[in-house]
């Protein structure tokens, strides 16, 4: 039986044969499954996938130690605009190393920026060719920026430096505008880019239709500014991916993008309603706006007190030239009307009197129908009061009284029948001279 090798004795044979036979470098074709810094130094791994499944068909650990990092890297960002993470296609120089304790993995000495350029110009372009073809590319420009554009929801990270500035320059412009601005807070860096910035729309539009609707009693939103301020430039890849364009490029409100970067446009800047370079540029252009609309609307004041001006010089001409002739034109109105009035009060004094005259008659004619009536009427009452009268005279109680009679009540109410009373019951007899007390025993 051969004799057996320990593990590291196995792990050493590894390393020697790889040494031997692949001493020297490789370009390599791959992409960024993960990526960190640790300590200066850079660990990777690098993924291929199948062309149609999309499905992983190689997989390998790949590393740059920081002396070759700190080379590497700043090349890459500068020539790129992008930090390397997750999803990056990438051109890697490397030797293959093998470690008895630490196994297999890939030394990375050299990065070309160039083969991840045109990787990242292929997406870029499929995207907008996607967007194009969706019939979304140019929505937002379609839209126009209201005139008093004064409320205004801010997309940003709230402790970036970038939104304090943008919220100071509007709250302190030279010409006292007053903007009221609502901040809806999003992570602008790194790989949640995408899905924070989506869900703040998701919540601007929320918002703004309880506004429309009359749930808020705020204003609606005019435009939505989404601005990045303070962060690393060469960290702007989520600002590239069709799920963001498409949701800017389909909202209902204005959009400008202030997200501070000099390279050339991000796909967010392309669908984007009004694009600018900083946080401070997207205060500057809607303090513009603003101050645009304020030069026209005096202009236009301007301009209606000179046409009023003229209108009044013109109608002074016209008055001074009347003037001249009122004193005739009020004599000859004066005296026609004079004759219309005197024709008017003769004709009303007329027409009074012939009413005076027939409601006279009219007034004699029914008093003599009406008089007999009357005192026939009168005679009868009399007739009948005296009857009634002679009938209350005989119903009086006092002559009842008088005759010998007497009226007994209990509690007030007089005594009919036996049963009204019982034993110890108080009772008051009325007589023609007074009255007198009982109790019934």
């Amino acid at each position: 039986m051969t004799k057996a090798l320990t593990l590291y004795e196995l792990n050493q044979l590894v390393r020697e044969t790889i040494e031997l036979s692949m001493p020297d470098e490789y370009w390599v074709e791959a992409e960024l499954s993960e990526v960190r810094e640790v300590r200066g130094h850079c660990y990777m791994q690098l993924i291929q996938k199948d062309d149609r499944s999309n499905t992983p068909v190689a997989q390998a650990s790949a590393r740059c130690w920081k002396n070759t990092w700190m080379t590497v890297r700043p090349l890459f960002e500068k020539t790129t605009g992008e930090r390397m993470h997750v999803g990056m296609k990438v051109l890697l120089k490397v030797y293959p190393q093998f470690h008895e304790n630490y196994g297999f993995s890939w030394i990375v000495t050299d990065i070309d920026p160039t083969y991840t350029i045109g990787d990242m110009m292929r997406k870029r372009q499929e995207i907008i060719r996607t967007l194009k073809e969706e019939g979304v590319f140019d929505l937002q420009k379609s839209l126009t920026l209201p005139m008093f554009c004064q409320h205004i929801a801010v997309i940003s990270s709230a402790n970036a430096a970038g939104y304090g500035d943008f919220v100071n320059q509007l709250s302190n412009n030279e010409y006292h505008f007053r903007f009221h601005t609502q901040l809806f807070p999003a992570i602008m860096q790194g790989e949640q880019v995408e899905s924070s910035i989506i869900q703040a729309l998701d919540n601007i539009y929320r918002v703004n239709h309880q506004r429309m609707t009359g749930e808020d009693q705020e204003m609606p939103f005019d435009c939505v500014v989404i601005i990045r301020g303070g962060g690393a430039t060469a960290d702007l890849s989520g600002f590239d991916t069709l799920a963001l364009a498409e949701n800017v490029a389909n909202f209902p409100i204005p959009i400008i993008t202030g997200i501070g970067h000099e390279r050339d446009e991000s796909i967010l800047d392309m669908v984007s309603h009004t694009r600018v370079k900083t946080p401070t540029a997207a205060a500057a252009f809607l303090i513009n706006q603003l101050k645009i609309v304020y030069d026209r609307l005096n202009d236009l004041q301007q301009d209606m007190m000179k046409a009023i001006y003229l209108r009044m010089e013109k109608e002074q001409t016209r008055i001074s030239r009347l003037s001249g002739k009122i004193t005739l034109l009020f004599s000859m109105v004066k005296s026609r009307q004079d004759t219309v009035l005197q024709s008017y009060a003769h004709r009303m004094i007329t027409a009074i009197n012939r009413y005076l005259d027939r409601e006279h008659n009219k007034h004699e004619k029914m008093e003599n129908l009406f008089r007999p009536y009357a005192e026939k009427k009168m005679m009868h009452e009399h007739y009948r009061l005296q009857l009634l009268e002679q009938r209350m005279e005989a119903l009086n109680p006092e002559r009842l009284l008088k005759r010998g009679y007497s009226i007994t009540t209990h509690n007030g109410l007089t005594v009919k029948d036996i049963s009204q009373i019982k034993k110890g019951d108080r009772l008051v007899t009325h007589l023609s001279n007074g009255s007198v007390q009982s109790i019934v025993e």
